[in-house]
């Protein structure tokens, strides 16, 4: 790639004011566990440079009217489309998904929330009237976006998209880890047209890029996508200057699977959804609830679909499962599946070390736990990988229980053979999105979490309101 050493900043591809070697990252393929390519790290010197380019932008960006806008997501879904593949097999060399995925996945949720964000501006009302008050909504302002790997494209249109449509200019800092789909991306948008300052990407890692961000005085909002970890981070960092903070966080999703519903197809369904991407999704469902009377047969049917996945390196064909992202994360599920099995969970499949025949890269065995209970290390933390924990439960109210006993409340799964009864049950799950019988993603329902997955929402008309101050005009009407 051409700009794999610069950042974009004022509308222009420029060099890191510290140039020296140590601030320099290799991209690793978590395929290969080697370098395929390096990337420049950033300072608080050049994201003070973006955030004086974006507030230099923000009068004039704010007043474009609502047609400006649209005309202009418009040819960043244009050029977007005409850079697909280029996004595709970044996306698959970079953080590991099977290029298959990386195609029908990864990559479309970009064309799916530029879409989305395009048919929402045009029916959104930005002023309406109230007792004779002006409701204005207006521009947040400046704002910093915070990225991550797991899903690079589907992150970076969930928040450059709605800053654009709300008026806001922008510095992005994509995930280090998985740089080069974000870099793509500056390049479809500076090819698209977006005005010099409106958006910025400064590559880097949290500590530095993102905590200066964070910390500084003319940003008004932090988005963040990452763990809870870091999300506290920033928002401490944030404290002092007041802006507000938008966190979508991590998850322990819970996938209630109850009487009356199909057992071998929601099991292996659910098996499946929670595996998929390598488990590296927030909202996975990684909790399984089952009835204990069919517990045994619950444990079968995930083995089955465990068994039947294909791992292997993210560009060869018939891959069902990439590799995880690095050796961090890596060891991190490994040490975790290595607790579940010595606090008593039993191993139905998978477990530690790599599949057979995979001796580089960071490959991990599809795993599924039985006997697991709440009280359980694997049942309570995020694990970001694939590993299924299934619990059983003896009544209906046992098993909401269970689910809403959580820090997280991110996604939730219902499965049901009635929909009045699956609609009952979500009305119990304090969780901030919920699946009911494995309906379709759909990039219009609002995501964010309850509890310590977050606050605020993502998508579509949620996700354009969070980047929104209101204003009220007392006596307008005269």
């Amino acid at each position: 790639m051409q700009h794999t050493r610069q950042f974009y900043i004022d509308g222009q591809w420029v060099d890191p004011l510290d140039q020296g070697e140590a601030n320099t990252l290799d991209v690793i393929d978590p395929s290969t566990a080697t370098a395929f390519e390096q990337i420049a790290l950033g300072s608080a010197a050049d994201v003070d440079r973006a955030v004086a380019a974006a507030k230099r932008a923000f009068p004039a960006y704010s007043e474009t009217t609502i047609a400006q806008r649209i005309d202009l997501l418009q040819a960043i879904l244009d050029v977007y489309r005409k850079r697909y593949d280029d996004m595709v097999h970044a996306i698959s060399r970079e953080m590991g998904a099977p290029l298959q995925y990386a195609n029908d996945a990864q990559a479309w949720t970009g064309v799916a929330h530029l879409e989305t964000m395009i048919r929402t501006l045009d029916t959104f009302d930005f002023e309406s009237m109230k007792n004779g008050i002006l409701i204005r909504k207006e521009a947040v302002g400046v704002c910093g976006l915070i990225t991550p790997w797991n899903w690079p494209a589907l992150q970076i249109t969930t928040k450059v998209a709605p800053a654009l449509a709300a008026g806001c200019t922008m510095v992005l800092k994509p995930s280090e880890l998985a740089p080069l789909s974000g870099l793509i991306f500056a390049e479809i948008l500076d090819e698209a047209g977006v005005p010099a300052g409106v958006f910025n990407l400064v590559n880097g890692e949290g500590r530095t890029v993102g905590e200066a961000m964070s910390r500084h005085p003319d940003i008004d909002m932090m988005s963040f996508t990452g763990s809870t970890r870091a999300g506290v981070q920033v928002a401490k960092a944030a404290a002092d200057t007041v802006k507000r903070v938008h966190q979508e966080l991590g998850g322990k999703s819970a996938n209630l699977i109850l009487e009356d519903a199909d057992l071998k197809q929601a099991v292996m369904r659910g098996a499946r959804a929670c595996f998929d991407n390598s488990g590296q999704s927030c909202d996975a469902p990684t909790r399984m609830f089952v009835p204990r009377a069919r517990e045994a047969e619950a444990l079968a049917y995930a083995k089955e679909a465990a068994e039947a996945l294909k791992v292997g390196p993210a560009s060869a064909a018939g891959t069902d499962l990439g590799p995880v992202i690095s050796e961090v994360q890596f060891d991190k599920i490994q040490r975790l599946i290595g607790v579940g099995m010595e606090e008593g969970a039993t191993l139905v499949a998978g477990g530690v070390g790599r599949p057979d025949g995979l001796k580089d890269g960071y490959f991990v065995r599809p795993t599924v736990f039985g006997k697991v209970t709440p009280d359980m290390t694997i049942a309570r933390e995020e694990i970001f990988g694939p590993v299924l924990s299934i619990l059983a439960y003896d009544s209906e109210d046992e098993a909401i229980a269970m689910a809403n006993d959580s820090l997280y409340g991110l996604a939730g799964y219902i499965q049901s053979g009635s929909i009045e009864h699956a609609r009952a049950v979500a009305r119990r799950l304090r969780t901030g999105t919920i699946y009911l019988n494995y309906a379709d993603y759909n990039p219009d329902a609002p995501f964010g979490g309850f509890k310590q997955s977050g606050n605020g929402r993502e998508y579509g008309e949620f996700g354009l309101e969070d980047f929104l101050e209101i204003k009220g005009v007392v006596g307008y009407e005269g």
